[in-house]
């Protein structure tokens, strides 16, 4: 069992008591951050906001947002989903996290010069985003199926010994999610839904939204590079569309409910069956090497970070490419998420990166008052 959150019981006017968060979406909208945003917080096991702003697009008749509506959440698949499944996994003894990528998948190392360090990758490694790989490579430009994008993913370089050197990869977190399945011996996204999903209650969470449901999710570009239409209720990332809308690093659409009974999962294990205390230390921990903000799959607060100035070392969170996050601060006993579609109509805009620390700082600040 999940803890539970009761929505319904949101003071009355949450916009009196966080006036100045609200402000800092609102001017945002009017910059032209992001159309719209749903958000919330939930603090010692109480959901203290819960609100939306905005609309779906910059259209006057364009739908509103609601608190319930669904988002592309992008790369908070990374902590939802494929480091939810590791955590999961190494609990129950299923994983060993210095595993070799190799031996999971042997075309990593195949064919492979010898003086390369790719027999030394492991899923720590990846998981740390130190496994050397690139940051990001646009293989969707040569790749026309899910085959031809891992046999491209297998075959990159290693550019850095591994451990060495924090670089955030999307590649790295494809082959992660490629080496669980092999683990489990079966596709991420039934596990991610019945084992991670439905205990918590995440209703609202999933991979492909069906054709009906698309309309009431907002839009994340007009895509005049590769698909040449407008993405609405599919995946924006390219290569997870290549990979039919679900992958180890992109294609979760989910809501601020389900985010916030995720982040409640974390904060009080002991109130659920998913995650144990233990797991949750093993996985927040700082990786080297030495300066990086970077944990088991997880992000923690660094200088000028995203999550503003007063989330403590304890922290750990993740961003979306879409405009959206999900931050926990363990000290504290909250989680704040945002959910936006800053890459409407297209991805130039970079406001985003000051309208997030804009807004955690106002909420905190709300908060201890």
């Amino acid at each position: 069992m999940s803890p539970e959150l009761k929505f319904d019981t949101v003071d009355s006017d949450p916009q009196a008591q966080f006036a100045e968060a609200y402000a800092v979406l609102r001017q945002a909208i009017a910059d032209r951050a992001f159309p719209g945003c749903a958000f919330g917080m939930v603090a010692k096991g109480q959901v203290v906001v819960h609100d939306a702003l905005g609309q779906f697009t910059y259209e006057p008749d364009s739908p509103f947002v609601l608190p319930t509506t669904r988002y592309d959440v992008a790369s908070l698949t990374k902590v939802v989903s494929t480091t939810a499944t590791a955590m999961l996994m190494h609990q129950r003894g299923m994983l060993e996290l210095d595993m070799p990528l190799g031996e999971l998948l042997p075309g990593f190392i195949i064919g492979r010069d010898a003086g390369e360090h790719a027999r030394r990758v492991t899923l720590r490694h990846l998981l740390a985003h130190t496994s050397g790989l690139p940051g990001y490579v646009p293989l969707f430009h040569l790749a026309n199926s899910p085959f031809a994008l891992l046999r491209a993913l297998l075959q990159l370089p290693i550019e850095a010994e591994p451990g060495t050197r924090t670089e955030y990869s999307d590649p790295g977190f494809i082959l992660l999610g490629k080496a669980l399945e092999t683990i489990l011996r079966q596709d991420l996204v039934p596990f991610v839904r019945n084992q991670i999903f439905q205990p918590l209650g995440m209703e609202a969470s999933g991979y492909c939204p069906s054709p009906l449901a698309r309309p009431q999710i907002p839009p994340t570009e007009e895509d005049e590079l590769f698909r040449q239409r407008r993405i609405q209720g599919e995946v924006q990332d390219e290569h997870a569309y290549l990979l039919k809308g679900a992958a180890g690093h992109a294609g979760l659409f989910s809501n601020v409910p389900d985010l916030l009974r995720f982040a409640a999962a974390v904060l009080d294990p002991g109130k659920n069956v998913l995650f144990q205390s233990s797991t949750i230390e093993v996985f927040a921990e700082r990786q080297p090497p030495t300066g990086s903000s970077r944990a088991l799959g997880w992000d923690t607060p660094s200088f000028e970070s995203s999550s503003g100035s007063r989330f403590s070392l304890n922290s750990i969170g993740h961003l979306g490419y879409s405009g959206c996050s999900l931050w926990i601060d363990r000290d504290a006993n909250l989680g704040i998420v945002l959910l936006t579609n800053r890459t409407w109509p297209n991805r130039e805009s970079q406001l985003i990166r000051s309208v997030r620390p804009a807004f955690h700082d106002a909420l905190r600040r709300a908060l201890e008052r």
